[in-house]
């Protein structure tokens, strides 16, 4: 199994109209084969004091694949050729983490 943490910077005002198009496509990966979970997470303010600031434009993802294969078949499907098209002009910057268990 790995891990996947996609951290997505969004266009300022924007993040509310991303995760509306992110819900479109959230059933479609998580019917791939080798999807084990994935699904958008928020910021919140936990008043934990090590907490990193607040990011009102970023959406993190955490995804579970059940190996490295299943998350590059992901990369190459269809729809995320659709979803990349779809959010255009809004997802302003992207970064991965794929990690194993340790």
């Amino acid at each position: 199994m790995i891990h996947v943490i996609a951290t997505i910077d969004i266009a300022p005002g924007k993040r509310d109209e991303y995760l509306e198009l992110f819900a479109v496509l959230v059933p479609k990966v998580l019917a791939e084969d080798g999807c084990l979970s994935y699904g958008p997470a928020v910021d919140i303010d936990s008043g934990i004091r090590v907490q990193i600031p607040l990011r009102e434009n970023v959406v993190t993802v955490v995804e579970q694949w059940s190996d490295l294969d299943a998350l590059q078949a992901h990369l190459r499907a269809p729809h995320m050729a659709e979803y990349k098209e779809a959010v255009e002009g809004i997802v302003v910057g992207l970064t991965l983490q794929v990690l194993q268990p340790a």
